[in-house]
């Protein structure tokens, strides 16, 4: 993970009087007749390069190696399979049940509901990145550093990001399909194993072995490539958007207007029973 460039603040532009490059980027540039995307000319890269490729181009500046490509084209078909365990379908649903003149409403709700506890992989990065970081800084093994950093989660009574599934209590398909792909490329590296580490360490301290889910698998290989942890929640978000969209679309199509929670599907009120206001109020 690479150093992000130091943010600057308006007031530094106001104390200088010098706007030059207060709007800059590296992404693309656009002239009369011509578009480059990171240097490279437009053409080129809708000519030569799969989709997968030029959209690690965008994101990460560089050309991918065919197996980075490859491990990423992984990561972003997995999680194709959102249905209604998840959140983000159905708050995608619920809001394209009552605005079914676009699409568009409804898959922005999907997106937004993802979130640390609806799949997002960055808290698991985010872990995996500490405790890599650590073991550099302190000379630790992973073994030490694994147990240290679900200590530090244990002590505040939080949960080890990216274990655990409310189905799956033993192996998490995707999450194996993930692993053992990884493997056959040769792309599980120390940063992915490190999250095996944080599993049996958390086996260790728990006295129970939790999978590592989807989010927690898909950190360690996005890790693993190199993304840092902002690029890892937008990408993961995009990549469930596209179930998002076939939920949204079958539900404007094909689902109920003004979806409901009905007491047979557990809506209960919990409530003070009736009661009426004094007659001297």
């Amino acid at each position: 993970m690479t150093q992000p460039p130091k943010r600057r603040h308006v007031g530094e532009f106001l104390a200088k009087g010098d706007w030059s490059d207060y709007w800059t980027t590296r992404i693309s540039r656009v002239e009369e007749g011509r578009i480059w995307v990171r240097g490279y000319p437009l053409e080129e890269i809708v000519e030569r390069l799969s989709f997968v490729e030029a959209m690690w181009l965008l994101i990460r500046g560089e050309l991918p190696t065919k197996r980075e490509a490859a491990l990423w084209e992984l990561l972003l078909k997995v999680a194709m399979d959102q249905q209604f365990i998840s959140a983000a379908t159905c708050a995608a649903r619920f809001v394209a049940s009552a605005h079914p003149e676009s699409p568009i409403p409804g898959v922005a709700a999907g997106i937004l509901a993802h979130g640390s506890v609806t799949g997002s992989p960055r808290p698991a990065a985010e872990m995996i990145y500490r405790t890599y970081q650590a073991m550099e800084r302190e000379g630790l093994s992973p073994q030490e550093a694994g147990l240290r950093t679900v200590d530090a989660y244990l002590a505040r009574g939080e949960s080890v990001p990216g274990l655990g599934h409310p189905i799956h209590k033993t192996a998490e398909p995707r999450a194996e399909l993930l692993r053992r792909k990884a493997q056959e490329m040769g792309a599980w590296g120390p940063k992915a194993q490190l999250m095996e580490v944080i599993q049996e360490a958390t086996q260790q301290r728990i006295g129970k072995r939790l999978p590592i889910n989807l989010a927690g698998m898909m950190a360690a290989l996005y890790c693993e490539l190199g993304f840092d942890p902002l690029e890892i929640e937008a990408l993961a978000a995009i990549s469930y958007g596209f179930a998002i969209a076939a939920h949204v679309v079958e539900e404007i199509k094909e689902g109920v207007p003004l979806r409901i929670i009905p007491e047979a599907l557990g809506a209960r009120y919990a409530g003070p029973p009736e009661r009426h206001i004094p007659h001297d109020r």
